[in-house]
């Protein structure tokens, strides 16, 4: 079928919420993906830090044929290996408690609001702006930007958003706060590295006012810093953790984490969900968990992220650098991030993202090497020059 026929298709049957880029993707492996025709594109994006191992991963492949082979589903009314054993590597490589499964980033997010409330009912939410966690309505209710809001007014009350600062998150949480929720990078809002000081003074005033203090870790999580979780780096050890994207190796699911204090908050019946830690993607997510919780990966990963970084600064046209780890984010001195997208697919095919005007996001995947650092560098490069 043609991409013409695909985008009639779409036109025709699809509601419109996505922008796609004028490419179908038939294939993938490791950095590269394919399109209909053969091209072959760097992909600097990962699905946005879903396939953080790159495409079709081996063992993640592996893992998913075994199991779908033997049962794909069952509902949460009986018991699975995959899912258990999934919970207990969760549990055991993070915050020691437990763990709620669902199907992505936004149900995370939702069902640690759901905790928050649960364990300070009525208690406000305390989220910073330039942050991001979802578009369903708790989730968008905390996610400080007027754009994304606007539209669905009136959203859930007791939100309230304020800079990522140490002085006024401190200020924000009181008696009445339930939880601080934000993320260590904001990946949404542009690769913003979240000050330690913020971090710092949000685990203090959570402390002191019998608050839960949560890190949004879907883009970050999953070795995306240079660490299986970002929060490791920060010094600062949250209530609870919210994970997706890659944890699944390129399926849909999403976790729930909490430490101790509050892993029996939530009791039988206050949440659920139908597909959540079903066999297959549960399978998926541990060997993915597997191939990534490795010290010698999680150093390439930081050493690369430098390598890159340090590439970008000598671009001439690239304003600021940003960012931790393989997660990263760039600005253009002359904007036009949007234009660039679109030109590095057609001219370099390259796939990257724009998260404003002039900043560009990259997300490569972990296992890259110094050579493909070096061929993206030199694409990005010829992009910004013309």
């Amino acid at each position: 079928m043609s991409l013409s026929e695909l985008q009639r298709l779409e036109t025709a049957h699809v509601i419109g919420t996505y922008v796609r880029l004028p490419v179908e993707i038939v294939r993938g492996e490791g950095p590269w993906v394919w399109d209909d025709r053969g091209t072959r594109y760097l992909d600097l994006l990962c699905g946005i830090s879903v396939t953080n191992l790159g495409h079709c991963h081996p063992a993640v492949v592996a893992a998913v044929r075994a199991q779908a082979g033997r049962l794909m589903h069952v509902s949460n009314l009986f018991y699975t290996e995959p899912a258990m054993r999934l919970a207990e590597r969760l549990s055991s490589s993070s915050l020691g408690g437990k763990v709620f499964f669902c199907n992505s980033g936004a149900e995370a997010n939702e069902a640690a609001l759901k905790l928050a409330r649960r364990a300070k009912p009525g208690g406000e939410i305390v989220s910073v702006t330039g942050g991001f966690h979802g578009r369903t309505f708790g989730a968008l209710s905390a996610t400080a930007q007027e754009g994304k809001q606007a539209p669905f007014a009136p959203l859930v009350p007791g939100f309230r958003a304020v800079a990522p600062t140490a002085e006024a998150i401190t200020a924000a949480v009181g008696e009445r706060t339930a939880a601080v929720l934000l993320e260590p990078i904001q990946g949404e809002g542009g690769v913003h590295v979240t000050p330690p000081e913020a971090l710092a003074a949000a685990r203090e005033a959570c402390d002191r006012h019998g608050a839960a203090l949560i890190f949004d870790e879907v883009q970050t999580g999953m070795g995306r810093t240079g660490a299986l979780w970002a929060y490791r780096e920060s010094g600062v050890v949250p209530d609870a953790m919210t994970v997706a994207k890659a944890l699944g190796g390129g399926l849909p699911i999403g976790a729930l984490i909490t430490g101790e204090r509050l892993e029996d908050t939530l009791r039988p019946g206050d949440h659920g969900s139908t597909f959540a830690g079903g066999p297959v993607v549960a399978a998926a997510a541990l060997a993915a968990i597997e191939v990534t919780d490795d010290p010698a990966l999680m150093e390439r990963v930081r050493d690369l992220g430098e390598r890159l970084r340090a590439g970008l600064r000598e671009i001439p046209g690239v304003a600021a650098v940003r960012g931790r780890g393989l997660m990263i984010g760039f600005d253009l001195e002359h904007g036009d991030a949007p234009g660039l997208v679109l030109r590095a697919l057609a001219e370099q095919h390259l796939i990257v993202n724009a998260t404003g005007p002039a900043t560009i996001r990259l997300l490569p995947p972990l296992t890259i090497d110094d050579a493909i650092v070096d061929d993206a560098l030199g694409r990005i490069a010829r992009l910004v020059a013309c």
